[in-house]
């Protein structure tokens, strides 16, 4: 087996755009579920505005990127407004079920023929990159060292990325050793004590909602311009599936916490599906217990296997601490 490549593909999976897009979904789920305790579970629909909100404003309206950007900011803030205001007075299971069903309404309104023309239906939308990389600083030529060498669109792409993920955590920090933040935390544990002492719960779990969104449509940017493209199937129910995954391993509540499970996961599925090819290759793995199609599920059940061994003797994550997964879900 060719362990060199394994390391390679491993590393280079847990500094790439995939873990740069799940971090910065699992920052926003972080201070939807880990600060503010708001059960979320269409955080992929923040992503899929922020994707299509370029792809539209460019493609579609022929806006400049840079208003396109913003109209992708605008589309999480008013999606979040729309979820927030009917669910956020009630109970913490009415925003989980609404979440999740209005990603699921995006995604199918994205992919439908009907709005083929502005959407470009199942097949997505291309073509919108062009001036995003045409502000690439790097000359061609390959850049890093080591097993983290990349070309200049990659290493752009990457530079780009963690750029917002050091941005995001920085803001979260900063929040959350706010008085502001320490009233959000609170909210968490007991809103009723919250709201007893004055403080309006209501606009804090709004506020809460949007900036998670915000941080999630900033996601939808990495995914949608690093491919150069944006396709609706890729932010079905999974993808918010997956940043629960990434936030719960590397702790909720944690400001690293969704970084370090963002390159965690992504190093452990790489490692995983590497490793399985090359023993389905080298026939070390015999063809009646595994084969080269079969390898993406398996992959997935081991790392599925390895999650439920870490909630069973360390529910609260890698990093994470064990009162921070108390919530107030009246």
């Amino acid at each position: 087996m060719d362990f060199d490549s394994v390391l390679r593909n491993g590393l280079q999976a847990a500094v790439g755009v995939d873990a740069i897009v799940f971090a910065l979904a699992a920052i926003g789920l972080n201070v939807h579920f880990g600060y503010a305790g708001l059960l979320n579970f269409g955080q992929a629909a923040f992503v899929l505005v922020g994707a299509y909100g370029i792809g539209i404003g460019v493609v579609y309206l022929g806006l400049p990127l840079g208003v396109a950007l913003l109209l992708g900011l605008a589309g999480s803030i008013v999606l979040a407004l729309l979820l927030g205001i009917p669910t956020l007075r009630l109970r913490a299971d009415y925003l989980a079920i609404v979440t999740i069903a209005a990603a699921e309404i995006l995604r199918l309104v994205a992919r439908a023929n009907s709005f083929r023309d502005v959407s470009g239906g199942s097949d997505g939308l291309s073509g919108f990159a062009g001036s995003y990389f045409a502000l690439n600083p790097f000359p061609p030529g390959d850049y890093g060292f080591g097993y983290l060498t990349f070309d200049e669109r990659g290493f752009y792409n990457i530079v780009v990325g963690w750029s917002l993920v050091a941005i995001s955590v920085l803001a979260v920090f900063l929040w959350m050793r706010s008085p502001w933040g320490r009233v959000l935390k609170a909210i968490r544990e007991d809103e009723d004590a919250v709201r007893s002492l004055g403080k309006n719960v209501f606009s804090y779990k709004m506020q809460a909602l949007i900036i998670g969104g915000v941080i999630g449509c900033l996601a939808g940017f990495v995914y949608s311009l690093s491919r150069s493209s944006v396709q609706p199937d890729n932010y079905g129910t999974a993808f918010t599936f997956f940043a629960y995954t990434v936030l719960l391993l590397g702790g909720a509540a944690r400001v690293f916490g969704p970084v370090l499970g963002a390159m965690i996961f992504w190093l452990v599925i790489s490692l995983t599906d590497t490793l399985l090819r090359q023993g389905v290759n080298n026939d070390i793995i015999p063809s009646y217990i595994l084969n080269g199609t079969q390898v993406g599920q398996v992959r997935f059940m081991l790392v599925g296997l390895a999650l439920m061994l870490l909630m069973i003797y360390r529910p609260q994550g890698i990093f994470g601490d064990r009162r921070e997964l108390m919530l107030d879900a009246r």
